[in-house]
Parts: C-alpha cells; structure tokens; sequence
C-alpha cells in the first residue's frame, strides 16, 4: 500500500519511507520489486472497479451503466525523459494518459502514450481491454478521438463511438446509393458521394479477421492502424473507411436530431474532465511533474494513479450510501440533487501535512462488498 501511495501521489518511495509508517525505504522498494508489477497494479485496479460495481445501490446510483468516455491528459515530463515530447495542443513537453471514465465516474482503463500518439487506438484498446465486469456499448470521446477509420473499427467490434465533432457544419453525409440527389433537398450542400457497398462486401472476411484479432489481443489496434497507415491503398482499410463513413454518416444524423444525445455525450465528457481535476489534486508530487525515463517506472506511476482515484471513488461511494441511508438525509435530497450526485469528489483529502495510516483497522462503512451480497437474491 506504501509502494502504491508513492507512486500514485507521485511523491515517491523515499519521501513515503520518511513519513513514520514502521517501514524503512528498503523494505517499500523489496516490496515494490517482489509483489507490485504491472500486472498486479492492473489487477488492484479492476478488482477496486468491479468492488464498486457490486455495492452500488441501484436506487441511489441507478442501473449499471455500459457507456465510457474517454479522454487525454497531458502530464508534464522532464527533459531528460526520453518519453518526452512536445504535444501543439496542450503547448508543452510532457506524456499523455489516456483515461476511460465509466458514466459513475470510476475509471476502468488507463493508457500511458507519448505525445504524438494517435488517440483512436488508445480509446479502441481501453473499450475492448478494461478487464473488468462492465459490458461497454458505447465510447463518448472529443474530436481527437474519432476518425473514420475509428468509427469502422469500433463498429466492427459492436461498440458506438460517440463523439462531439468540432465543426460538425463542415462534415459531410455519405449518400446511400447514386442517383438520390432529390431526396434530400434540404441537405443537398452536406451530401458526398455514395457508399462504395462492393468494397465493403469483396473484404468483408478480412475486415471480421481484423476486428476479431483486435478483440482477442492477437494483434493490438496500433499495430493493425499502422499497417494500414504506411499502405493506405489497402482493400481492407479501404473497405474499413466506407464502414467507418457509413456509420459516421448515421451518427451525425441522430446527434443533430437528437438533443438528448447531445446532453448525454456532454455529460460523459464531463465525468472525464471532473476526473482530470481530481488527478491534479492526487498526482501532486514533484510539482505534478513525472521525471522517470525508465517505461516500467512510467507506467506504475500511471497505474498507481488510477488505483488511488478507483479507491477514492469507491470509499466515497460507500460514504454516500451510509449517509442516505438514514430517511431523514435521503428526503433532504430533491430530484436536482439527485441528478447532481456524483461519488467524485476530494474535498476530505489531504493532499499536504501528515497524514496516518493504520492498516490494521477497516473503515466502519455498511456499504461495501458484504453489504452488496446481504442484498443480492438467494
């Protein structure tokens, strides 16, 4: 636990050993080196993930949620980090984590990418790949996370992108078939040419072989992207590209006609950037600044990160809970409040000065993984 709060604050191992815990630095780092790896961090992760799914009230919380977004942060690195990059949007040297926010805001997937990474196969890999019990439907993202070729794939492997379109006056509508100029007259400046439905057809096995290596992890997203990339002209990225334009085509049309939609990609969007501050807040050591080159070092730090921000979301999820259970504070809540409820928040935390921890003792929370089996159904 002392290895994971160095890493996720980023404060680090010695500064975490100086704190009075009974625990000298070379046992956190024996610690670190014998029992916390990459894939043990994931683990903690899924395993936080999946504890909160289960206690959720479902009449405070509402059903369980199959929609994520997702979302960059750009994260400053020292120079010496050969990760290091210059990123034009964010206007500075550093890495990117790629977060996927579940509607309740608990994070189920994160990515560490170098700046210029493409952010599509970021948002593909942590839909497909989160681990945890979380069926995903549906991926909110902003304009960076979508392309066409990112609206073919996810398509191909049963999800929606989901996406606020910078511009979206300026995209165009992919006809059905030729020859329908007339049927939409009042769209006739957005229409394009028509679907090429042969291209798809004559490589539709080779797309399924594609997407269902994605699916199984025979073969990553990015590796797949970046053979089409270096051969554009290939028939099966050709044919994914009409798939991705047919369905972008559908989504434009129901995200204009529909407001609903509109609020909903909005208020997904949201949780991410909610879940950027509370990072800022819990990342804060070193100036929030990441000054490790080694990818494995890189890497924890991220995974330690979302492990302290899963715990946050769930003990205060369970703290919720307890205070509504009581009648009296539950009917204190009008249906504005309830809408606004989120188990996002980090006002208790302490982010500066002493802070004492006893492993030994359980928080006294009824709302936890106990709790949520008493209420299930013999």
């Amino acid at each position: 636990m002392l290895a994971i709060f160095g890493y996720g604050t980023n404060t680090g191992i010695r500064a975490v050993a100086s704190g009075g815990h009974a625990h000298s630095e070379d046992d956190i780092r024996y610690v670190r080196r014998r029992y916390l790896t990459p894939q043990v961090a994931t683990d903690i992760a899924i395993a936080i993930a999946n504890a909160t799914f289960t206690a959720r009230d479902t009449e405070l919380w509402g059903e369980g949620t199959t929609t994520v977004a997702s979302d960059s942060t750009h994260v400053r690195a020292y120079d010496q980090n050969i990760f290091t990059e210059w990123h034009s949007r964010y206007g500075g040297r550093g890495i990117l984590i790629y977060w996927h926010i579940e509607r309740g805001s608990m994070v189920v997937h994160s990515q560490a990418l170098r700046a210029s990474a493409s952010e599509v196969h970021a948002m593909i890999e942590g839909a497909v790949r989160h681990g945890t019990t979380m069926k995903v439907e549906g991926n909110y993202v902003d304009s960076h996370g979508q392309t066409e070729i990112g609206f073919g794939v996810t398509r191909l492997l049963g999800f929606d992108l989901l996406p606020r379109i910078k511009q979206i006056n300026k995209v165009k509508l992919y006809r059905v078939e030729s020859g329908e100029s007339d049927l939409y007259p009042r769209l006739t400046p957005a229409m394009t040419r028509p679907i090429r439905w042969e291209l798809i057809e004559q490589n539709y096995d080779q797309m399924i072989k594609y997407a269902t290596a994605i699916k199984q992890g025979t073969a990553s997203t990015e590796a797949i992207l970046r053979r089409f990339t270096e051969s554009a002209s290939h028939p099966t990225y050709q044919a994914m590209l009409e798939v991705g334009r047919a369905q972008k085509t559908i989504f434009v049309a129901r995200y204009l006609r529909l407001r609903e939609l509109q609020r909903e990609i909005q208020e997904g969007l949201n949780v991410v950037e909610s879940s950027n501050g509370a990072n800022s807040v819990i990342f804060y050591g070193k100036g929030g600044d990441i000054a490790t080159n080694r990818r494995e070092e890189l890497e924890m730090s991220v995974l330690c990160l979302r492990i302290l921000q899963a715990a946050l979301v769930y003990i205060n999820t369970l703290m919720l809970q307890d205070v509504l259970a009581d009648p009296e504070s539950a009917e204190l809540l009008k249906p504005a409040d309830r809408r606004g409820l989120t188990p996002l928040f980090w006002q208790h935390v302490q982010p500066y000065g002493e802070v004492r921890l006893d492993v030994a003792k359980r928080l006294p929370l009824s709302g936890g993984a106990d709790a949520a089996q008493q209420r299930e159904p013999q």
